[in-house]
């Protein structure tokens, strides 16, 4: 099959720029409505010209127009393009996973209301194969190329890994995360509580120590009667590690484990989340999250405290280890938090015409190696420019080029930060639980 594949792309690449394909729509308010308002954009800016983010939504495909189970969402009417044939390929050869990995888009200009577009497909090449962490698979890039009448208005480099799942993902039939605590008389009181949306801490009823780990007995008196207190849910890292082997069900190495000393005085263990590992200090102020694993289990986990920035490391703190990068925000950029609800990520793959089942079914999500369904790139790529814009509104959007890192699973929360990058340009963070999502660099220019 290597051999067939690489002959093939050889072949496309050698037959340069397709021809141009007209778009089914022209540039109209209704699609951008349903854009904005999926994505959270209520900026109200977008009266007279199209958010540039959705150069893509134009040219893509309606559900049964796609070409292939694995692949992209073609054009309308290009039949197949030769990333459709490349991809259709490897889906024979049992590379049916498909994830998007990287993406660059230019902005020549902003669209305007009653534009009609037309797409070229320029076919770059295929690579591998590549031992992943999410299998072996081959990274396959093309170009896209909007025009307006003979002006070409956007341009986009898009890269797929195209892999063979190695089996079924960590929750298996029924949606049950198959890492689930022992609960017994000395703890049930402790998940009891985090059903509740509570922190509850073992007491003893005689001298009042508290202790966690819970047991029977307290260390101090050694009484055996025991209450709880609820705690306030804040604390600081007291010490971590940086998981990255072995596999953990549902869970993308590398990630933090913390031990959290508690404003009550005790320590306890959970996952540090929406904080790359090369962001995180002992001392770290933190704060209790709740994460829903599945329908009948919920865990503690921590995040970075809102008032506690990773940016103000203090004096004398640990930097990080190599290969750990570190991306500070700037000094007074906020930040843009949004919750991935199953509702938002259906929705949001739908406004931007993304019908691929992994953002929208849950079973084929994880029959093709993923936890749940997750956030489609065309999404992710306009909550970057929702972000930042937001930050530079003044400013007229002239490209973003971004690399896609942990999926972002329903469920989860996206943090997106950001700082002042070289040459006028914003560099961009989203952070998952499980890590960076994606880091992208935004060029920004003068108002139109």
């Amino acid at each position: 099959m290597h051999d067939r594949l690489m002959a093939l792309a050889d072949e496309l690449a050698a037959e340069g720029e397709s021809a141009a394909t007209p778009c089914p729509d022209p540039v109209n308010a209704a699609m951008i409505r349903n854009w904005t308002q999926a994505l959270g954009d209520r900026s109200g800016r977008w009266s007279e010209y199209a958010p540039p983010a959705m150069i893509q939504v134009w040219s893509m495909a309606g559900p049964d127009d796609r070409p292939s189970p694995g692949g992209r969402s073609g054009q309308v009417g290009r039949g197949k393009s030769a990333p459709d044939r490349v991809l259709s390929l490897l889906d024979e050869s049992g590379y049916t996973g498909v994830v998007a990995t990287n993406c660059e888009h230019t902005y020549d200009r902003y669209l305007r209301l009653g534009e009609e577009l037309s797409t070229t497909v320029l076919f770059d090449g295929v690579t591998g194969p590549k031992r992943t962490a999410l299998g072996e698979g081959y990274f396959v890039t093309w170009y896209e190329r909007w025009y307006s009448g003979g002006e070409r208005v956007a341009e986009m480099l898009f890269r797929v890994l195209k892999f063979k799942p190695r089996g079924a993902p960590p929750a298996p039939a029924g949606g049950r995360y198959p890492l689930r605590p022992a609960v017994g008389p000395d703890t049930r009181f402790f998940w009891d509580g985090v059903r509740a949306g509570e922190l509850r801490i073992q007491r003893c009823a005689e001298c009042g120590a508290l202790r966690h780990p819970p047991g029977p007995m307290c260390p101090a008196c050694h009484a055996t009667k025991r209450d709880h207190v609820v705690a306030a849910g804040r604390g600081v890292v007291h010490s971590y590690v940086v998981h990255h082997h072995p596999p953990v069900p549902g869970l993308t190495p590398p990630y933090v484990v913390a031990l959290v000393e508690l404003e009550e005085g005790v320590r306890i263990i959970g996952n540090l989340l929406g904080c790359a590992p090369g962001d995180v200090y002992v001392g770290m102020p933190v704060e209790l999250e709740f994460q829903r694993m599945d329908e009948e289990l919920t865990l503690p986990q921590w995040r970075p405290a809102a008032a506690a920035p990773t940016a103000e490391k203090p004096p004398g703190a640990a930097e990080p280890s190599a290969g750990e990068s570190r991306r500070d925000r700037e000094p007074g950029e906020p930040e843009l938090r949004i919750e991935l609800t199953p509702t938002f990520v259906i929705s949001t793959a739908l406004a931007t015409r993304d019908f691929t089942p992994v953002h929208h079914d849950p079973a084929v999500a994880r029959a093709q190696g993923s936890a749940d369904i997750f956030l489609n790139i065309l999404t992710t790529i306009g909550l970057v420019q929702r972000y930042a814009l937001e930050r530079r509104p003044d400013a007229r959007l002239a490209g973003i080029a971004l690399r896609l890192g942990a999926p972002a699973y329903a469920g989860d929360t996206l943090t997106l930060t950001g700082r002042a990058g070289e040459d006028g340009t914003l560099e961009v963070r989203g952070a998952v639980g499980l890590g960076d999502h994606v880091v992208a660099t935004v060029r920004l220019g003068e108002p139109a």
